[in-house]
């Protein structure tokens, strides 16, 4: 991990107000903890896909916490036999692997399990999403080149 990139880090954690972060990459490993923030217990699952490197549970700011807030209409609980395909990190969707090529997957059409579905950019890296599950592509929840959150639903599935 370059000094660069855990400058990056660094940005992020204080730009966004998280208050610990941590990524491993191979052996490198790198904890960023603001200070003045007492932690709290919050567990998210590991992330669904293997091209960047996992990180550690997030601890937001205590005034994040106690806000409650009203969800996004793309969070709302699909209707049933619609799977939420939900991004993994925090960073920018994009539909294809470069500009002004064809997307990854298209409205209608049938997926299997380990379909790339879009690319997450998130620190100069492309992460490529993969669907979990088998089905047909019934939305597509984000514009190309739109920044998104971790666990932001990305696409709808539905099972077949």
């Amino acid at each position: 991990m370059t000094v660069e990139e855990i400058r990056e880090l660094i940005r992020l954690a204080s730009e966004t107000g998280i208050a610990e972060l941590e990524v491993q990459r191979g052996d490198n490993r790198v904890r960023i903890r603001r200070a003045g923030f007492a932690p709290q217990e919050i567990v998210l699952s590991p992330p669904a896909y293997a091209a960047a490197a996992p990180v550690a549970p997030v601890t937001p700011a205590p005034a994040a916490v106690t806000a409650p807030h009203e969800p996004k209409e793309r969070e709302k609980p699909a209707e049933p036999g619609l799977t939420l395909v939900k991004s993994p990190i925090v960073g920018t969707f994009y539909e294809s692997p470069s500009p002004g090529s064809a997307p990854f997957v298209r409205l209608g059409e049938k997926v299997q399990p380990g379909k790339v579905l879009c690319i997450i950019e998130s620190m100069k890296l492309m992460n490529e999403i993969e669907c979990e599950t088998s089905g047909i592509v019934e939305s597509r929840l984000v514009m190309n080149g739109q920044p998104v959150e971790y666990g932001e639903a990305l696409f709808a599935i539905r099972a077949v």
